[in-house]
């Protein structure tokens, strides 16, 4: 199988020494995990200032908080990065994790016009890739391609909903895609999440799924949106296309929810407007050969980034920790992998990337659920473990 390789200059934001960064690298010396920033190219451990990611995100001001934290070298970002592949880790030796610990990880899904076409036609061929295309074919005359201009919960939206009743075309996707409430769920655990480097995990039950490539909201507790990074929302499109009550088994699996590489957080130089400019692409290598690579810019999402994290956290639902939300996919990969009319599937082995200029890129490779690394370091792991440093 073929191995990562990693590079800070890739993983990195094109402006770098510019930016906010904040990670977390297991340190063996110590048995667990440990807060990091990045500093003239070193990961400095931070964890003395602040135990959890979650402490920092919730801090008044986590950039400046960042630039003026006291901490521990560790090692150079390219040492840990190469270190960080499971395949020949030196287990003596730190190597990157997930950026996020304590925070609730959601997700928001059908905020992409072609995104929420895909949902529908996964609906309509309960599963089956082959009847994909011909369905696609007639969704998109009835509706076109082209919603990304249609504000949900409008006039306009609500009369397109009428038009699809009536033409008994409607579809709970539909539903969240432009009525008025945005679809959130819960991903995965908190501590459950894989970052950069590691292997990302496909259920074997699943033989139609893809990446999701997602921008990555980071929300303080109090309703701030402080940051932001990178993930792969991993789906079982023939899971979900089954039943939509499915969505745990196709969504929630192990190592399942990859995030990194760091959280960029919000300052003079970044903030949420550039986030909403941003284009993000995806890049997949096979074993088999095949490469699929595709792009989109998060300017085409149909509710706007602010709204979907006032959806999520408010009066009405509180996270204690924080919370990082998926912004929902930009696009589904459709591009035929064995045979013409077939689509796209994983297969073991594939590479995938996901990157932004201004949040670098994340990188895994995709494996059986149960061949992935076991989670088994969780909530109170940490708490055990940080108390054993005398920081609790």
């Amino acid at each position: 199988m073929t191995s990562l390789v990693l590079s800070a200059s890739t993983t990195l934001p094109q402006d770098a020494g510019a930016a906010a960064l904040a990670g977390r690298v297991w340190r063996p010396d110590l048995g667990g995990p440990a807060v990091v920033t990045l500093r003239d190219g070193q990961l400095v451990d931070i964890t003395a200032e602040f135990p959890t990611s979650r402490d920092l995100c919730e801090s008044a001001d986590p950039a400046a908080a960042l630039r003026t934290a006291k901490g521990e070298g560790l090692g150079s970002l390219a040492d840990i990065l190469a270190n960080t592949p499971v395949d020949g880790r030196d287990p003596k030796r730190p190597w990157l994790l997930s950026p996020l610990d304590l925070q609730a990880v959601k997700a928001a899904g059908v905020t992409f016009a072609v995104s929420m076409l895909e949902r529908v036609i996964e609906e309509k061929a309960r599963g089956n890739p082959a009847a994909a295309a011909t369905i696609r074919t007639e969704i998109g005359k009835l509706i076109g391609d082209d919603l990304s201009k249609l504000k949900p919960g409008s006039p306009e939206a609500m009369h397109l909903k009428e038009v699809l009743i009536k033409q008994g075309a409607w579809s709970q996707y539909l539903e969240v895609g432009i009525g008025p409430d945005a679809e959130i769920f819960t991903k995965a655990p908190a501590m459950s999440t894989v970052g950069t480097g590691a292997d990302a995990g496909l259920h074997p039950a699943s033989s139609w799924n893809n990446p999701e490539p997602e921008i990555v909201l980071i929300v303080a507790s109090d309703e701030r949106i402080v940051g932001a990074t990178l993930g792969n929302d991993v789906n079982l499109r023939d899971v979900e296309g089954r039943s939509a009550l499915l969505l745990g088994k196709a969504k929630d699996n192990n190592a399942a929810a990859a995030v990194g590489p760091f959280i960029r957080f919000f300052d003079a130089g970044f903030t949420l407007d550039h986030i909403r400019k941003t284009t993000v692409t995806l890049t997949v290598e096979g074993e088999d050969g095949f490469t699929l690579e595709g792009s989109s810019s998060i300017a085409k999402i149909s509710r706007d980034p602010a709204d979907l994290a006032a959806q999520m956290i408010g009066p009405h639902h509180q996270y204690p920790d924080g919370a990082a939300l998926y912004l929902g996919t930009m696009f589904a990969p459709i591009k035929d992998r064995d045979a013409p009319g077939g689509g796209f599937t994983h297969k073991y082995g594939d590479i995938v990337t996901i990157a932004a200029p201004e949040l670098g890129s994340l990188v895994n490779r995709m494996k059986r659920t149960d061949a992935c690394e076991p989670w088994t370091f969780g909530a109170s792991h940490l708490m055990r473990h940080l108390a054993k440093r005398g920081l609790l």
